[in-house]
């Protein structure tokens, strides 16, 4: 008599998930948030908070969201 085999669920080959995708639009977001508050500076050539400090650390938070949203593993 043979042993019965035991059926497997299929595994998820994907490299990403759901929730990668869903941090990656939102680091695409708060990464052109970003470029949109460097728009907004009045100061002459952008040199002004919003320029050269705010906009900057939005876009590079973006970039870092991005970032651990490829590493993310479930």
């Amino acid at each position: 008599m043979e042993p019965a085999k035991k059926s497997t669920p299929p595994q998820n080959n994907l490299p990403f998930t759901q929730t990668n995708y869903t941090l990656m639009l939102i680091g695409i977001a708060v990464i052109m948030s970003g470029f949109f508050i460097m728009t907004l500076d009045k100061s002459e050539f952008g040199f002004g908070f919003l320029g050269i400090t705010l906009g900057p650390i939005v876009v590079l938070s973006g970039f870092g969201l991005e970032f651990f949203a490829i590493l993310k593993r479930n």
